[in-house]
């Protein structure tokens, strides 16, 4: 039988300071014209030859110069992101006989995902009496984006998982085309105020209020929307599809006064809106924006946030003063990537300051180098750190997500800090919860590989791993050479890892099958400029990663600040067809998602390799194998 909670908080009947309004909009939602003018105007003031010449091969799938249409977006139509966009870089919209075997291999062990179905967005993640919650996008329906519903689950660790019943459906005109993203906020007294964007029956943008109705129930089981709803519509100068994913508050230098922030554009220029409230219900925008930067177009689920310079631990998000910074992260609709900043907050001014505007927001670095977009940070209070959530999409064909019945995962929860050594880089890290999955002591092996070598790993299971692995380059070349080959080298148009220079590529390979037809390595690669300078790129190598057709097969990576005295070092934590890989404590991190034909279940293998051509590499390898998380439904006696 259903356990019964009584309402403890009724917000109309409610005699704390929260006043609520009428059922009307406030005329803080309607600025003028002129101040958005005004805010516009201010905004522009592997492997190798050597040893594996099948990856010289180009794939079947990329020799043919005719393909089919890319699959109709969903979501733009609706004024939302489009919600099927893959990486058709070198990928063929041609379907493939997958069988049922390969689909189910491809579901993970433990990451976050539904039972079916669709997922995007993480929204509104907290901690409340005991348990972790996670809200998501979800469609009930099937495994393509619509109805766009909240999921809700609980954790006690962030690894293994409840599902429990929806928190919001779209069932009321504000958000009957989708309950979209919003954020928590918890209030000093312990209230917790959900907004929402929510997509109307004229298919507006509206900013919603929802509110648990009894706090003293831990899983939060029942939410209630205000019956003022909406709280917020678009001001004049904003499109009505340009307006959505409300951050959390934080406090403003006004005693009782909540700041937040709503992301949108004018024109190409990216900004972040900011609105006062003392209530949640009746809201007043700011003169200026937060922040803009031109050419960076609709900026979406925007972040923000503070972080130490000086300690270890994450920070609330109404923390602020000496010895802190603070991110700006916006995840950007017209690459699908997110990006982040760090900079200034002036409190008083309102105003966000990157420390350096050659890395501003959306045009400098990204959270993520791979598949991952719409990340949402949270305050843990029980371990005094920042958590960040990722969706984690797919780039497979639509009718596999079909076949397979689902789409979409969450990443493994990362906490995220201040990186105090180069002052210019979070450092983003695996929950320490994760290492709980390990099964046993770990595999330890140190490989001296000569140039072009490549050496196969023992371990049973290659498909859920976790491996830690640092590098030392042969000191004597690395000073020797005066200027590498490859200078201006980029991941994403180096041609893989099979792509020889005279530092790299090395690193591991995932996923690959014996024959190494398939595989998927994770690499460095050195590069010397003229100056006798050398930078590290930190690359995923996706092109042989399946024999299928229709799926991504491209190389994600970036750059990453290797200091005098560190050594090359990754850690991967693999989980079927999704494999999360951090370079250099987190400074640069990417997410590949991949779908063998041949390397799975007890075929896929693991090898560490060095493909450079002038170097020797030693290779120090730690590898864990992980055992699955238990993510399943609330017991229904229970409820």
């Amino acid at each position: 039988m259903a356990t019964q909670y009584h309402s403890s908080y009724d917000p109309e009947n409610s005699a704390s300071h929260y006043t609520f309004l009428p059922d009307q909009p406030d005329s803080g939602h309607r600025k003028s014209l002129k101040i958005i003018s005004g805010i516009f105007l201010s905004s522009f003031l592997l492997l190798s030859v050597a040893f594996f010449p099948i990856l010289n091969n180009q794939s079947p799938d990329l020799q043919s110069n005719s393909r089919s249409p890319a699959p109709p977006s969903r979501g733009v139509s609706q004024g939302v992101s489009d919600k099927t966009f893959r990486d058709v870089v070198n990928a063929s919209h041609v379907s493939y006989a997958w069988s049922n075997a390969m689909l189910s291999w491809q579901r993970t062990a433990y990451h976050f995902q539904p039972q079916k179905n669709w997922m995007n967005d993480p929204n509104g993640p907290l901690y409340h009496k005991g348990w972790y919650h996670l809200f998501y996008q979800y469609n009930p329906d099937s495994a393509i984006w619509g109805n766009i519903t909240w999921g809700h689950a609980v954790s006690k660790d962030l690894i293994h998982w409840l599902y429990l019943p929806f928190a919001m459906v779209p069932d009321q005109w504000y958000d009957i085309n989708g309950v979209w993203t919003g954020s928590a906020t918890i209030l000093p007294d312990g209230q917790i105020m959900m907004l929402y964007t929510g997509d109307t029956d004229d298919y507006v943008q509206v900013q919603n209020l929802a509110y648990p109705t009894n706090l003293s129930d831990p899983l939060l089981l029942d939410w209630v929307k205000y019956k003022g709803n909406p709280v917020l519509v678009p001001p004049p100068g904003i499109g009505i599809k340009d307006f959505r994913d409300p951050t959390t508050a934080w406090t403003g230098p006004q005693n009782g006064q909540w700041l937040l922030t709503i992301g949108s554009k004018i024109g190409k220029t990216g900004i972040a809106l900011v609105y006062e409230t003392s209530n949640f219900t009746s809201f007043k925008l700011l003169d200026e924006v937060l922040h803009a930067v031109p050419g960076t177009g609709m900026w979406e689920c925007v972040d923000f946030y503070p972080v130490s310079t000086e300690k270890t631990n994450g920070l609330d998000t109404s923390y602020n003063g000496p010895g802190v910074k603070h991110v700006l992260k916006a995840s950007l609709d017209d690459n699908k990537q997110d990006h982040y900043a760090i900079g200034t907050y002036d409190l008083t001014k309102n105003k966000w300051t990157p420390d350096n505007p050659e890395l501003d927001c959306g045009i400098g670095l990204k959270l993520d180098y791979g598949k991952y977009y719409a990340s949402k940070t949270f305050y843990d209070p029980k371990k005094q750190r920042r958590v960040l959530w990722g969706w984690i999409g797919e780039t497979d064909s639509e009718s596999a997500d079909l076949q397979k019945g689902w789409a979409s995962v969450q990443s493994i929860p990362r906490t995220v800090l201040y990186d105090k050594k180069t002052g210019t880089h979070l450092l983003q890290w695996p929950v320490e919860e994760i290492e709980s999955l390990r099964a046993g002591d770990p595999i330890v092996k140190q490989v001296n590989l000569q140039p072009g070598s490549i050496e196969l790993l023992h371990v049973d299971s290659a498909a859920e791993l976790d491996i830690e692995a640092s590098f030392e380059v042969d000191k004597v070349a690395l000073q020797g050479i005066i200027e590498a080959d490859h200078v201006g080298f980029s991941c994403s148009t180096s041609g893989g890892a099979a792509s020889r220079g005279i530092l790299g590529p090395f690193g591991v390979v995932v996923i690959a099958d014996q024959k190494l037809s398939e595989l998927t390595p994770v690499y460095f690669y050195i590069s010397k400029g003229a100056d006798g300078r050398a930078e590290t790129h930190f690359c995923a190598d996706q092109t042989r990663s399946s024999e299928a057709p229709g799926v991504a097969k491209q190389v994600y990576g970036s750059s990453v600040p290797v200091l005098d005295g560190e050594k090359h070092s990754m850690r991967l934590l693999v989980d079927h067809s999704i494999v999360e890989s951090f370079a250099q404590g987190g400074r640069t991190v990417i997410t590949s998602r991949i779908y063998p034909t041949k390397a799975v279940n007890g075929a896929a293998r693991l090898f560490v390799f060095n493909n450079a051509t002038g170097a020797s590499v030693t290779a120090s390898v730690k590898i864990w194998s992980l055992e699955s998380a238990n993510i399943r439904s609330f017991p229904l006696q229970d409820l």
